[in-house]
């Protein structure tokens, strides 16, 4: 099973789109084993956009997902880093398919609204940052039968 970790990102919660984007999530198909409301410190930034380190962008990257509350969500299932990624859309609003998040919702790349992991490792590490395994749940679910083969 592949773990993917989401942020509805300050922008999401400011316009008050948690809802929605939860929804589309969930009506997908896809398991939540993990979900928080938090206020994301400097240093765990950093941390989770250390690979930006140096870039242009990465202290206004910085700036922004420390600015608002954020809602990090731990996803697990089958293929669950592409199917997240098609649900969300491309990085750039304006590039999005109508019918994703970003697509949807979005309309400036540093305005995107949410995050999602890009790998399977990048998957198995973000979660690991944002929730300590006693915060995760293993579950089983009823409709599951009705959405996997």
């Amino acid at each position: 099973m592949e773990k993917s970790l989401i942020i509805l990102k300050p922008d999401a919660v400011q316009r008050g789109l948690i809802g929605p984007i939860i929804t589309r999530l969930e009506q997908r198909g896809l398991k939540f084993s993990g979900m928080k409301l938090m206020q994301i410190g400097r240093a765990l930034a950093e941390e989770h956009y250390g690979v930006h380190k140096g870039k242009p962008f990465y202290d206004g990257l910085v700036q922004y997902i420390t600015a608002s509350p954020v809602v990090v969500i731990a996803i697990q299932g089958q293929d669950v880093i592409q199917v997240i990624r098609n649900t969300v859309g491309a990085t750039n609003p304006v590039n999005a398919a109508p019918g994703t998040i970003r697509g949807d919702y979005g309309l400036e790349i540093g305005r995107n609204l949410i995050h999602a992991s890009d790998s399977p490792e990048n998957g198995d590490k973000e979660v690991a940052l944002f929730f300590a395994p006693e915060e995760l749940t293993t579950w089983d679910r009823n409709t599951d039968a009705w959405i996997y083969e």
